[in-house]
C-alpha cells in the first residue's frame, strides 16, 4: 500500500527519473519507467543473419533475452567488450531486450520541461534516435529513445498496420482526434495506421505541451466537442509528459468529459495505476494498432451520444 500511496502522489507532476550511463566517455540515459534490472555483462551466443547491432542472446534464468550492443549502434564501429560493461536489461512494448553499456552513472529526477528535443541538423534523416536533452548537474545528457533503436532493428515488433488492415472495410470517420505524440517516426505508423481505419480529421502535436496549449486555446469555444472528440497521448515527451496532460485535461471542467486514451510503450501495472488516478479512459500499449482502433470506436460512440451529438456532426 505504502508503494502505490507514493506512486500515486507521483502521478503527474511532469517529472521523469533517468538513469544515466556512459560509452566511449559520453553521458546518455534511459527512463527509469523502461528499466527491469542492472546485470553484469554475461557471455552471449551470437545469432547468424542477425541485424549488426544485435550482438546475440544470452539465458540468465529462464528467459532468452537479445542483447544489442548500443556502443556499436549509436557509433557504428566495434569495441572491445569491458569485463565492467553492464547489461541494461529493459522492458517496454511488453518485450524484455538488454543493451550492453560501458558503465552506470547514477539517477537524476528532473522535470520534463528542462528536455529540450535536439536540433534537426543533429538528426539522421528525419529524426536522431534521441527523446531529448537533459542538463544533469554539469553533464548535458542524451536521453535515447530506446523505442525507436528496437523498431529499426526490428520493425516486426512495432506498430503494424496490417492488423488494421485486417479489420476489412471500414466506414469513414471525420470525428476530431487529437494526437501527441514527439517521435516522428511513431507519429508516422499511427497516423497511418488510423488514417487506414478510416479516422479522416487527425491533429497532430510534437508534446503534451503543445496538445495543452491547443486545447486551453478553443475550451472555451461553444462548439469545443465539435473540434475535438478525443486525445491519445504517448507518456514519455518533452516540455509535458503524457500523465500530465492527462492531469491538466482531466482536472478542467469544460475538457474533462473529452475522452484520453494513453497509448505509450511503457503501460505496465504500476503504470496504469498511475494512469487511472489521473483520470485516462483507457491505456494501450503501443504495439496493440488494432485494439486502438477498437477502443476508439467504443469512446467515440460513447462520447458523442452523451454529447447528443449524430453521426454526421
Amino acid at each position: 500500500m505504502e508503494q502505490r500511496d507514493k506512486i500515486l502522489l507521483e502521478s503527474g507532476t511532469n517529472e521523469i527519473e533517468i538513469m544515466k550511463f556512459k560509452i566511449q566517455g559520453e553521458y546518455y540515459g534511459i527512463n527509469v519507467a523502461k528499466v527491469k534490472e542492472i546485470m553484469m555483462s554475461q557471455k552471449v551466443k551470437p545469432m547468424p543473419h542477425a541485424h549488426p547491432s544485435v550482438e546475440g542472446i544470452f539465458k540468465p534464468r529462464e528467459e532468452l533475452i537479445t542483447v544489442i550492443d548500443l556502443v556499436y549502434y549509436l557509433l557504428g564501429e566495434r569495441v572491445e567488450h569491458g569485463v565492467r560493461d553492464l547489461f541494461i536489461i529493459t522492458n517496454f512494448n511488453k518485450m524484455t531486450v538488454a543493451f550492453r553499456v560501458q558503465s552506470i552513472e547514477g539517477i537524476s529526477r528532473i522535470s520534463w520541461s528542462n528536455i529540450q528535443k535536439p536540433d534537426k541538423t543533429l538528426s539522421r534523416g528525419d529524426e536522431g534516435v534521441a527523446t531529448g536533452i537533459a542538463q544533469c548537474g554539469d553533464e548535458l545528457v542524451t536521453i535515447l529513445d530506446f523505442e525507436k533503436i528496437v523498431a529499426e532493428i526490428a520493425p516486426e515488433t512495432s506498430i503494424q498496420v496490417s492488423e488494421v488492415e485486417q479489420m476489412g472495410d471500414r466506414p469513414l470517420c471525420q470525428c476530431p482526434l487529437v494526437i501527441a505524440e514527439d517521435s516522428i517516426l511513431l507519429r508516422r505508423m499511427i497516423d497511418d495506421a488510423l488514417s487506414r481505419a478510416g479516422f479522416m480529421n487527425l491533429t497532430n502535436f510534437n508534446n503534451g505541451r503543445e496538445a495543452w496549449d491547443y486545447l486551453s486555446a478553443i475550451r472555451n469555444d461553444s462548439d469545443l466537442y465539435k473540434k475535438v472528440n478525443l486525445v491519445i497521448t504517448d507518456i514519455e515527451m518533452p516540455e509535458m509528459d503524457g500523465h500530465r496532460l492527462t492531469k491538466l485535461i482531466k482536472e478542467d471542467e469544460r475538457l474533462k468529459k473529452i475522452p484520453v486514451i494513453i497509448f505509450s510503450s511503457l503501460i505496465n501495472d504500476l503504470m496504469r495505476i498511475k494512469g487511472k488516478e489521473l483520470g485516462a479512459d483507457e491505456q494501450l500499449s503501443k504495439p496493440e494498432i488494432g485494439h486502438l482502433v477498437t477502443v476508439i470506436d467504443e469512446l467515440l460512440e460513447k462520447f458523442r451520444k452523451e454529447q447528443g451529438m449524430d453521426e454526421e456532426e
